[in-house]
């Protein structure tokens, strides 16, 4: 059987409602460009050849003009679409949810394009170079095995922290020979000298989170078997859901993972990234990021423009 080429999922459905706009389309490059640019740049120079874009229907046709101009020639690229409404047969909306469902979902709004295996990343992230290069080996040589194996980029928790508000990152524990042994998405982490602390009683205690600490950024390598998983699981999420927080709960992929992971069904591996992560969790964080780009630019590890 020939072994398909790795895809690159990029999830850009979300409208970052903490930033105050629709961020993925917010220009940060010193010519313009927005993340998504980088993210689709230092993909297809580590070998990605084929770009699923997970997109809100309603805003495709602001998505598309941004992305034809800069893909039309050297990527392939495709749309899917994530939908509130797309559920398992026997679920319906709860009435009054407005939220998205989240990463897993999001994922799942691609399961008809899926052909091998896949990489996903957030749309509003900077990642570097490096993290591209990883998980393409990853997905050429390592993601097949008796259980799905699953690939994950990780940072420091103290490089990826805001000045400007609160963030949520998975959390990991990682054993000496790099195998991901456990993951908790924890929210609302705040910077703390050169650690986090985060709250579970709204502010009246706070715990400590060490800076050295593996985090997650969203960046995954997953074989396409993994995507099945998703789906099996996803009916028991809305279930849950239903009984305790049918508005705003969300299916995440670090939870998705770590149930798995303590399940004993599915491997998973890490691959700690040097190259620094940027994002714009915050709108004041975006002259920092801005100023980042600017300044890589002018090493030359990027062309100004970034697509001529």
């Amino acid at each position: 059987m020939v072994k398909k080429e790795p895809v690159l999922i990029v999830m850009a459905a979300g409208m970052g409602s903490r930033y105050g706009g629709l961020k993925q389309l917010d220009p940060v490059g010193p010519a313009g460009e927005i993340l998504l640019d980088y993210s689709v740049y230092d993909a297809r120079r580590a070998g990605f050849r084929q770009v699923i874009f997970i997109i809100r229907r309603e805003f495709e046709a602001q998505f598309d003009d941004l992305v034809k101009r800069k893909l039309a020639g050297r990527m392939d690229y495709r749309y899917a679409y994530q939908d509130l409404q797309d559920l398992p047969e026997g679920f319906a909306l709860p009435e009054g949810r407005v939220k998205p469902w989240g990463t897993g979902q999001a994922v799942l709004a691609a399961r008809d394009l899926i052909e091998g295996p896949v990489a996903v990343i957030n749309a509003d992230d900077y990642y570097g170079p490096s993290a591209y290069r990883a998980i393409q080996a990853f997905l050429k040589e390592e993601a097949e095995g008796p259980l799905p194996r699953v690939g994950l980029c990780v940072w420091r928790l103290g490089d990826t922290l805001s000045d400007h508000g609160y963030v949520s990152r998975g959390v990991c524990r990682v054993d000496e020979d790099g195998r991901l042994t456990r993951i908790d998405e924890i929210k609302r982490i705040e910077r703390e000298g050169k650690g986090g602390r985060y709250s579970l009683d709204g502010g009246k205690s706070y715990q400590a989170l060490d800076g050295d600490l593996p985090v997650s950024m969203n960046f995954w390598g997953f074989p396409e078997s993994f995507i099945s998983l998703i789906k099996e699981d996803f009916p028991a999420f809305l279930e849950e859901a239903a009984r305790t927080d049918p508005l705003t709960a969300e299916y995440l992929l670090p939870e998705i993972v770590g149930q798995r992971l303590a399940a004993g069904r599915i491997e998973a591996v890490t691959r700690p990234v040097t190259d620094p992560w940027y994002g714009v969790t915050n709108r004041e964080d975006r002259p920092r990021v801005a100023a980042a780009l600017a300044g890589l630019t002018e090493e030359g590890l990027y062309p100004c423009p970034l697509w001529p």
